[in-house]
């Protein structure tokens, strides 16, 4: 039984560049980087608003002989790492890091039993599990790509306690979203055949999406989909960095560019993101606004 809130407090990007993926970052979103390594562990930190946001670190070579590729983490805060990992175990998911003291806290990387990677961390040094995303570049949305999200619902739901969410306007039917003592964090859904395995991925916040789908491409990362426009006037581009991690950009458009259509659809998108299938971050359906006939 879940006892407190639980949510996303922290992230963490493994990458096998450091020095790339942080200036690669930190034009893209708008975060500074500083050093935050101790004698025993290399480590950085990634700021937003002059608050630790994020952390960097070189994705372990052991991990990488094991076929790891570079990732975005998301850290659960939770008060008791290791009564949560035995839950986690009895629930059906994997440990592959146990309970272990870090440079952020206590943590365990863990798995959930349709194979999606997250992480627990107590007493984390770093973040915050209650504060709303605010300013630019905290992350705005947590997305699961399921192997089947009725099941992995109700995995996640006896874990954390975190229930349904109902939609508020035109909501495709088999995306649900979830929440945490009545704040919405994300959704989820049943991947799509195309898509590898399933995973989690992180929405960034941006205040020009235009901008800084630039820098995605002017770093060597891809625009694996997108822009695609949200009911509401946002807009979302889900993307690769030059080292392979995943993630994805939500934000505003400038006016001249929101009548183009079709940009940022790429050849060179990977299989995880081919067969979308006009699904949004916020689980509406995609599509172009309804134009009145005066509208140029």
């Amino acid at each position: 039984m879940v006892d407190h809130p639980t949510a996303f407090a922290w992230y963490e990007l493994l990458t096998t560049d450091l020095p790339a993926a942080q200036s690669f970052y930190s034009k893209v979103v708008g975060w500074n980087a500083e050093d935050a390594s101790t004698p025993q562990f290399a480590y950085r930190l990634f700021n937003a608003g002059g608050a630790p946001v994020a952390g960097l670190m070189e994705l372990p070579l052991e991990g990488r002989k094991r076929g790891a590729t570079p990732r975005w983490v998301g850290y659960i805060a939770v008060r008791n790492v290791d009564g949560t990992v035995d839950r986690l175990k009895a629930l059906g998911g994997a440990v592959y890091v146990p309970p272990t003291d870090s440079n952020i806290g206590r943590i365990a990387v863990v798995a959930d039993p349709q194979t999606a990677t997250l992480a627990l961390v107590g007493g984390l040094k770093y973040g915050t599990a209650t504060a709303e995303a605010d300013g630019l570049g905290p992350v705005s949305w947590h997305e699961l790509l399921a192997g089947e999200s009725k099941a992995a619902f109700g995995f996640y739901s006896a874990l954390f306690g975190w229930e349904k969410a109902q939609a508020e306007e035109a909501l495709v039917d088999t995306y649900q979203l979830f929440t945490s003592s009545g704040r919405t964090l994300g959704g989820m859904f049943t991947k799509f055949a195309a898509t590898p395995v399933p995973f989690w991925l992180y929405y960034f916040e941006v205040a020009d999406l235009d901008t800084a789908i630039g820098e995605v491409k002017a770093g060597g990362g891809q625009i694996a989909q997108g822009p695609l426009e949200l009911w509401g006037g946002s807009w979302i581009a889900r993307c690769i960095d030059p080292q392979g991690a995943m993630f994805a950009l939500q934000g505003r458009r400038r006016d001249d560019a929101t009548d183009r259509s079709g940009e940022g659809e790429s050849d060179a998108a990977l299989a995880w993101s081919s067969s979308w299938g006009g699904i949004s971050s916020r689980g509406q359906l995609l599509g172009k606004r309804p134009r009145g006939k005066g509208r140029p």
